[in-house]
């Protein structure tokens, strides 16, 4: 299986176009650990390097702050701690992937922590696969679907859905 690669924050990302062959969406992939998670690109605002945060208390620990960016307040979210995993130290790999998120009837500004970004993918439509069903004890809510690329499975997440939950009501007070 061929790792993906993680590239600098400070890529340029560039979306060309092609020949329109059939239905296509461009994803985000990231990494989290060893697994591929991947974002639909039209949700991803920016992408900053990890500068820190201001603490928020009384949130979940996932939860990492808020940072102001160009006067919005932005509550940043560490999915590795969202999605249950062991915490990992931040490098210079690790960015803050800024997120227009849409729930609850309104939009607003997120950040998610991950351990460094890996590529923008153009997929076609008829080769994404929809969310494997494990019954009541696996929670697949938040995933979109699934796809391959390159031998390498690449976890889709619904990310209107994953951080419009409950628990996450961090910022919704302020301008976003």
């Amino acid at each position: 299986m061929n790792a993906p690669q993680p590239i600098h924050h400070d890529m340029l990302l560039e979306f060309t176009g092609g020949e329109d062959d059939g239905a296509r969406e461009q994803y985000l992939s990231f990494l989290l650990g060893d697994e591929e998670y991947a974002v639909d690109i039209l949700k991803v605002q920016e992408i900053k390097g990890w500068s820190g945060v201001t603490p928020i208390p009384n949130c979940a620990d996932y939860v990492k702050g808020v940072i102001n960016l160009r006067g919005t307040i932005v509550p940043v979210v560490d999915l590795r701690l969202r999605f249950g995993l062991p915490a990992s130290e931040y490098g210079p790999l690790t960015v803050v992937i800024v997120l227009r998120i849409v729930g609850g009837g309104r939009e607003r500004i997120m950040g998610v922590v991950v351990d460094a970004v890996a590529d923008v993918h153009n997929l076609p439509v008829e080769e994404l696969k929809p969310p494997p069903t494990f019954g009541a004890s696996v929670d697949t809510e938040y995933l979109r679907g699934l796809a391959t690329v390159e031998e390498r499975m690449l976890i889709l997440l619904d990310i209107d859905r994953l951080l419009s939950s409950g628990e996450l009501a961090v910022g919704d007070e302020g301008g976003g």
